[in-house]
């Protein structure tokens, strides 16, 4: 399969390129950048470049393509302006993708994160949350789902807060980033809120599946640990970076302050049952043991 991909080159996308390429598809990556056609092209993949932004392009990508699997995002938390920003160019990008693969039965594997329900850990069965600041976002993934009524294999990857890799990446590669900027491991709340987590090379295998045998309009969740309460990351990020750790005012990290401190764990019992997905890499927890002081 030929497959078209946004968002190749970084954490999770090149993983997903190393997935797709050992398995023998052949893969296309939309590289913004010298720097990440470079990247991609040593990866294996053909490049074609321009931004999510770029519509035309997108739209050439996909008309080339027997499947897409979208990834990219701004990932720019600044302020909201900035998040917002990012949303709505997501959304038109594939409101883009969509719209060229209506009525082809082709996949279209898109990206979002797994809801919280209070009380208990969310299901595949569980609605997006379409409110808060990224609440866009479930919105448009909500669309592109529907478009399994108008002949697309639609399906969605719901990732959790942290998709880790060597100890980088997700809300855990945040609050470490943080913790090195403020010399303190800092957490909202008590730190008792939980965070589900895996590791970006099982995510990888999951959107693979999703591309070759989701059924239109479904959703997955590529979780591998259900739920590490907060604290226990902090705990491990300042002891690899020698820094005390201690709850802070929650409105010190941001726009993501509120989703920091929510409780939000999250199964994927139905995705492994279904895909026969098997997570076989370090869980969160001991992937930041590799975080450099």
């Amino acid at each position: 399969m030929r497959v078209f991909i946004t968002g190749g080159t970084g954490l999770i996308g090149s993983a997903v390129v190393a997935e797709l390429l050992t398995a023998g598809h052949a893969v296309t990556a939309l590289a913004r950048s010298d720097a990440s056609a470079a990247k991609a092209r040593a990866a294996g993949a053909d490049v074609l470049r321009g931004g999510l932004a770029d519509v035309a392009v997108l739209r050439t990508g996909a008309e080339q393509a027997d499947g897409v699997i979208h990834l990219a995002f701004s990932n720019d938390f600044s302020s909201p302006e900035a998040l917002a920003r990012g949303i709505a160019e997501e959304s038109a990008a594939l409101a883009t993708l969509g719209e060229v693969l209506v009525g082809t039965d082709r996949p279209l594997v898109t990206v979002s994160g797994t809801p919280w329900i209070p009380g208990r850990a969310s299901t595949e069965a569980d609605p997006l949350p379409t409110d808060g600041p990224v609440g866009g976002r479930s919105r448009s993934v909500t669309r592109t789902l529907e478009l399994a009524a108008q002949g697309v294999r639609t399906s969605a990857v719901r990732l959790p807060r942290t998709v880790h890799n060597e100890g980088k990446g997700g809300f855990a590669g945040l609050l470490t980033d943080i913790a090195r900027s403020t010399g303190t491991a800092g957490y909202p709340g008590d730190g008792a809120q939980r965070w589900p987590a895996v590791h970006a090379l099982d995510a990888a295998v999951l959107f693979r599946l999703a591309l070759e045998k989701a059924p239109a309009g479904s959703a997955w969740h590529a979780v591998s640990d259900e739920g590490d309460a907060v604290r226990d990351i902090v705990t491990v990020i300042g002891r690899r970076l020698g820094l005390p750790v201690e709850s802070v005012p929650t409105e010190n990290f941001g726009a993501l302050g509120p989703v920091f401190a929510t409780d939000q764990p999250a199964s994927s019992d139905h995705t492994r049952a279904t895909l026969d997905w098997k997570p076989v890499h370090p869980s969160l927890l001991e992937d930041l043991e590799k975080i450099q002081p």
